[in-house]
């Protein structure tokens, strides 16, 4: 069997084959499917290595549909370039690195998201993007407002374009935003059926309607869980997932010496964040008895090392209450 490594580009990818009379070609082909199929359709069953990227999903499933064993490869894994100089970095010795670890075994596999937490975690991306827009909009229309003096009452994004009409603007001012504000009324109505889908996916997803049960946790953090983790038997425990998403304390240690800092923030960003918020969401409603016993666990860590500490830890305790769930 052909061993392939490939190096994966945006609009190129370098390509090394190590035939099985032990000939190295190389070649460099546009990051294009139909030079994919031209390429490798006829070519005889191969196995191929590539690294886990933004484009890895596609290429490998175009791959395996030609007949190929594709093997898609994390890339943090320093013994795959153990062929590369660490002076000399192109993409025709990474491919030259990756095909002769492929021939090795010298590499350790990356998850492959299935197809539909892949297509749920693409919503919650739209999703982010929006909120995120609407967010930055809100903010520069609020400047311009407080720049001309003008005091707009506190109310959800939902209801600031209400709260801007109850202003008496000055008749300079009132041009200058009214772009801003025919633009926010409907990025707020696909915000709306963008939460209405996501509702509808969740009721739908057995794993995700349990999770929103957990106080603190609502549609958005239990869609975000489901498609992070996506195949749960893949975590022996709460501590590898808590791992995962980097909830847990960097270890600097050697010999007796033992040293502990801040959280890694390894893997997902945004999954970390909203059980961070979910945390303080315990945190701040004191009248909840049904979280009256993780408020007060958080509440003793907050007496020795802070609120802001208390509730990253709470968020790792949340996240393994999900995983368990």
């Amino acid at each position: 069997m052909d061993h392939v490594g490939m190096d994966l580009g945006k609009r190129e990818r370098q390509i090394a084959i190590l035939t099985e009379d032990g000939e190295l070609i190389h070649r460099r082909i546009r990051t294009e499917r139909p030079r994919l199929v031209e390429v490798f359709g006829r070519w005889p069953s191969a196995k191929i290595l590539l690294e886990a990227s933004t484009e890895s999903e596609w290429v490998a499933c175009c791959l395996e549909d030609l007949g190929h064993e594709v093997i898609v490869a994390d890339p943090n894994y320093a013994p795959m370039y153990g062929q590369r100089r660490r002076r000399v970095k192109t993409d025709r010795r990474d491919a030259h690195a990756l095909v002769y670890a492929c021939r090795a075994g010298i590499y350790r596999p990356a998850h492959r998201t299935s197809p539909e937490h892949r297509a749920l975690r693409a919503r919650l991306a739209v999703r982010e993007a929006v909120v995120r827009t609407r967010a930055a909009w809100i903010t520069g229309l609020q400047s311009l407002l407080r720049r001309e003096g003008c005091r707009l009452r506190s109310g959800a994004p939902e209801t600031f374009i209400t709260r801007v009409e109850e202003l008496t603007l000055p008749p300079a001012l009132t041009p200058v935003i009214a772009p801003l504000l025919e633009l926010l009324g409907p990025l707020n109505h696909q915000l709306e059926v963008l939460d209405k889908e996501l509702e509808r996916l969740v009721a739908a997803h057995e794993a995700a309607r349990h999770l929103i049960t957990v106080p603190g946790v609502g549609p958005v953090t239990a869609a975000a869980f489901v498609a992070t983790v996506d195949d749960v038997t893949r975590f022996r425990n709460a501590h590898q997932v808590e791992a995962y998403l980097g909830l847990i304390p960097s270890e600097w240690s050697s010999s007796e010496t033992q040293r502990r800092g801040h959280i890694t923030k390894a893997g997902n960003a945004r999954m970390r964040w909203l059980l961070v918020q979910g945390a303080w969401c315990i945190l701040r409603r004191r009248k909840r008895l049904e979280t009256a016993a993780l408020r007060h666990w958080a509440e003793r860590i907050a007496g020795r090392r802070g609120r802001a500490i208390a509730a990253v830890a709470l968020a790792r305790r949340l996240a393994g209450i999900l995983f368990a769930i």
